[in-house]
């Protein structure tokens, strides 16, 4: 069998991908954890400011609070997606040992053939707990390992690999591990995913590993593990520049020494979790040492924010706001131009995200910006003209 191709005429500056997030739909585990009718939403218009000039809540515009079981609304936000020179969405994709969670809307997806937009997935292989009410080691439902469920897995995958809208890298369909360390004997897992894969497809998959701040191994030790290349996430605290707290006034001795024990700290300790110690970051200079950072090697992939606040999930949160879309193009033009070397379907970049609302992080409009940074982001990818 032979996969769709991703790619048809004139090669784009960079191929663009921004990762999705399904959560904006009621499900009944959910519903069991934190409510009835609990969605995305249920946090994103719960947001205040926590200092002066802080731009909290988030809120929608063109889609309003949408609900992702329908289907007109995947339709405008792929519409919208397209016009702003995003080839694909990367679907968060959810599995806990056969249990899918927050699968709706792909499912509709497949099953209904639109709409006719690229997509891939990211598998988000992460214990879910209570973070967000800072309560890190309360399990909702727990990730887990072993071969027979390797075996489901990939049986399934190769059924969403084979639909023609599936985004490919040299004709190899693109499948993303966000937490690749923690698979135990993760090379032998992608080892036999190849092989299934080749024989039901005539294909093996690209495979990418997602390494963030807490990712241990550095790319060419994840490319060690037998992954084909690696997507360098962002926002990630080893890339902060100086920060303070919610005063404003200039953080700890510790934080400035160790901002990643500080960091740790905040996210582990209950006590500091509720101090309302606000990690915040100048997004302007974050953008500085991004364009100041290494070449990367051409088999690691970029990935840009236009802003980043998950104020409305943390008592202690990290904000890294930003309101103009000129500081974002800045940062989106740097990383198509580390891609633009690469042959045509290696130009990978990744946006973080379409819609992560309540991380204050989405090129879907809202009622401040408008379609800035949707427009900026088709400016960066020279698909719409440009005025002196």
């Amino acid at each position: 069998m032979t996969l769709h191709a991703s790619m048809s005429g004139d090669a784009p500056r960079a191929r663009a991908i921004a990762f999705y997030l399904p959560q904006f739909h009621p499900i009944p585990e959910n519903d069991a954890w934190w409510g009835k009718g609990f969605t995305e939403w249920t946090n994103v218009v719960s947001g205040k400011p926590r200092f002066e000039g802080h731009g909290q809540p988030h809120l929608p515009a063109d889609l309003g609070f949408y609900d992702l079981r329908v289907p007109e609304t995947r339709q405008q936000q792929a519409d919208l997606a397209r016009a702003a020179g995003i080839e694909a969405f990367c679907y968060y994709h959810y599995w806990f040992e056969g249990k899918r969670l927050l699968n709706r809307p792909l499912d509709e997806v497949l099953a209904s053939g639109e709409p006719d937009f690229p997509f891939c997935l990211c598998w988000a292989n992460q214990t879910w707990s209570r973070a967000w009410s800072g309560r890190e080691h309360d399990v909702l439902i727990s990730q887990g390992y072993d071969e027979d469920d390797h075996a489901r897995h990939i049986a399934w995958l190769c059924e969403v690999f084979a639909d023609p809208r599936y985004l490919t890298v040299d004709g190899q369909p693109l499948f993303l591990v966000y937490l690749p360390e923690d698979i135990p004997d993760v090379s032998r897992m992608l080892d036999t995913w190849r092989r299934h894969c080749a024989a039901t497809l005539g294909v093996a998959p690209w495979f990418c590993g997602v390494r963030t701040g807490f990712s241990k191994l550095d790319s060419a030790g994840l490319r060690a593990l037998g992954f084909d290349g690696v997507v360098e996430f962002e926002p990630n605290r080893k890339h902060f520049p100086a920060t303070k707290n919610a005063t404003g006034h200039a953080i700890s001795l510790l934080q400035r020494l160790l901002p990643t024990t500080w960091y740790d700290a905040l996210r582990n300790s209950r006590w500091l979790g509720e101090r309302n110690l606000n990690t915040i970051v100048d997004y302007a200079a974050y953008v500085d040492r991004s364009l100041a950072r290494p070449p990367l090697d051409d088999a690691t992939y970029p990935v840009v924010f236009p802003s980043w606040d998950n104020t409305v999930r943390r008592t202690s949160a990290t904000i890294i706001e930003n309101h103009d879309a000129g500081q974002y193009k800045r940062w989106l033009d740097d990383a198509v131009a580390r891609v633009a070397p690469r042959g045509p379907d290696q130009r990978l970049v990744f946006i973080n995200a379409w819609n992560e609302w309540a991380e204050g992080c989405h090129l879907e409009p809202d009622q401040v910006h408008g379609h800035a940074f949707l427009d900026a982001n088709a400016d960066a990818l020279a698909l719409r003209e440009v005025t002196p």
